[in-house]
């Protein structure tokens, strides 16, 4: 389990980084011909496009019979499942496509191991989204077909926009917060920004998302929830990842 306070890069991050980096040091050899690799590309991107339309029947003749999906949601359904209720065409006022950005096969006899990222655009309503995705997939080749066994999905996370407070603002969160007699967190002003210090370590930047709410760059997955008293004075800050609560109160 991670310590949390330590502000690692996210495990499950680092270890699907880890796998990629494997595949793609692996050697020549493991690799499928270009030809190959192309034709599993084409296949693919297919099944991508196919997510908009709602065009079940790429689905269905590409899954195995007792294929898996886990969506970014990490919501995992059978293959009745996902073509029944994810297969589907967009609602009014909402297009979109996703675009595979970098692909890497790795074949091992009648099993075929693969990673794509993608880029995601969207248009909600009026709305221009963006998203990036890591795919992971194992196909098997069943009949002397290629079936898709296995899908994870992989929501790519990444920093919000940051906005600005004025110099003075800043001063009020400035000061040294503890949330156990080991831990101590030093938030301080530095010109026109805040920065961190976990138990005396280099500081990093401190960025603002709204009042109150703060973020590190390059650690999406945690955010900085500042609190108050009834006056309105600081009193401490919530470190959360993915609805867990680490609670810092402030010692000055």
């Amino acid at each position: 389990m991670q310590d949390l306070p330590q502000r690692k890069r996210p495990l499950g991050l680092g270890l699907l980084l880890a796998g990629i980096a494997a595949i793609v040091g692996a050697s020549a050899d493991a690799f499928a011909s270009p030809d190959t690799a192309a034709e599993f590309r084409a296949r693919d991107q297919a099944l991508l496009n196919a997510i908009g339309t709602g065009d079940k029947a790429v689905w269905q003749r590409t899954l195995s019979p007792d294929a898996i999906y886990i969506d970014e949601n990490g919501i995992i359904y059978s293959r009745p499942q996902l073509i029944s209720q994810m297969i589907t065409p967009l609602p009014p006022h909402v297009s979109g496509h996703i675009n595979i950005a970098s692909y890497h096969l790795q074949m091992t006899g009648d099993a075929a191991l693969v990673v794509h990222k993608d880029d995601e655009s969207e248009d909600w309503h009026g709305h221009a989204l963006k998203a990036e995705y890591i795919m992971s997939e194992t196909w098997r080749r069943e009949g002397g077909a290629w079936k898709l066994a296995m899908v994870h999905v992989y929501v790519v996370p990444k920093d919000p926009p940051a906005v600005t407070l004025p110099a003075a603002k800043l001063d009020e969160y400035s000061g040294s917060y503890k949330a156990a007699p080991e831990l101590l967190d030093v938030i301080a002003r530095d010109g026109t920004t805040l920065t961190l210090s976990y138990n005396r370590k280099p500081a990093k930047p401190l960025l603002i998302e709204s009042p109150d709410m703060f973020f590190i760059p390059g650690e999406p997955r945690f955010r900085y929830v500042f609190q108050r008293d009834a006056a309105g004075h600081i009193t401490g800050f919530i470190e959360r990842r993915e609805g867990e609560n680490i609670f810092w109160k402030r010692e000055q």
